[in-house]
């Protein structure tokens, strides 16, 4: 099971494919703050609530300073179609071997209905203008989780 990050904690660096296919790195985003989230999977109920919210709050958060990526195990033809499908205006990169979800912390054991099982734990990483770990959010919820990132950073 990965390892989850503290504040203060180099955030881990990472290249992964975007929706088009485009290499995006986290060090494309240094000088600005940048929220990392994590989710199970595309085209889903709780994944795309979540995604639709980043989308609603883009410009305040961008004008607040922070770019927003959403990482996932999908692979870019389905983040695509996602992106579409809901109009999202955030970030999408696929991490099919699920290197940087395990050195997030964000995949491992979790209680799903009861059961314990290995996926994706929806998290949230903010990284700081040089790279170090802002906050670490584990096991958060799809809804409302948004509206608290921006109350919780007092945006």
């Amino acid at each position: 099971m990965s390892e989850r990050l503290q504040p203060g904690d180099t955030a881990p660096a990472f290249t992964l494919p975007d929706a088009d296919g485009n290499e995006v790195s986290l060090a494309d985003h240094r000088g600005r703050k940048t929220i990392v989230y994590f989710y199970p999977a595309a085209l889903t109920p709780g994944c795309t609530k979540q995604a639709c919210d980043f989308t609603d709050n883009l410009e305040l958060l961008a004008g607040a300073g922070y770019d927003v990526i959403g990482i996932s195990p999908d692979k870019p033809e389905k983040l695509a179609k996602f992106r579409e499908k809901e109009s999202l205006k955030v970030t999408l990169l696929a991490d099919p071997d699920k290197k940087v979800l395990e050195a997030y912390g964000a995949f491992g054991e979790k209680k799903l209905y009861g059961k314990t099982i290995v996926g994706v734990i929806r998290s949230t990483v903010i990284v700081d203008e040089v790279g170090r770990v802002e906050r670490a959010l584990y096991n958060v919820k799809a809804t409302g989780h948004v509206a608290k990132v921006i109350k919780d950073l007092g945006i």
